[in-house]
């Protein structure tokens, strides 16, 4: 798959793994915004995120056709421990502005930002670290 491809399609689904990221953790402050349903939308709202990306990124990006709970189990727990550091950046960043600025909408271009630059960095950590039979696929 060519760089550009990659590029385009990892872009794609960052958006939409940020959009259901976001719309989670719309519904749920909608129903309660203080300190704990602010803890709980980022929780639900990454748990949400993780896995539609992770689904995404596997067949098309890294096109892992591996089946069977062993290997979805291993994939998706290295998937999710790379995600760690990641998820560190994009809640520090959301959590920075919403402390900051006290607003919705400055929360979630925290947010925004914040998720930019963990899906970043994750790319080149799945690559390295997840997807190694899939390694040729996204070499350039």
């Amino acid at each position: 798959m060519s760089v550009n491809r990659i590029l385009v399609l990892y872009t794609l689904f960052a958006v939409i793994s940020t959009a259901s990221n976001l719309g989670v953790q719309r519904l749920i402050l909608s129903g309660s915004s203080d300190a704990t349903g602010f803890a709980a939308a980022l929780f639900c709202g990454t748990l949400v995120g993780l896995v539609v990306k992770y689904l995404l990124d596997k067949r098309w990006i890294f096109v892992d056709v591996s089946t069977g709970l062993k290997a979805h189990g291993r994939t998706f727990t290295l998937y999710t421990i790379t995600g760690i550091a990641t998820t560190a950046i994009f809640w520090g960043t959301e959590t920075a502005f919403w402390l900051i600025w006290g607003t919705n909408t400055m929360r979630e271009l925290g947010a925004v930002l914040g998720l930019a630059v963990g899906y970043t960095v994750k790319y080149f950590l799945d690559r390295e670290f997840v997807f190694l039979d899939d390694r040729k696929a996204t070499t350039p």
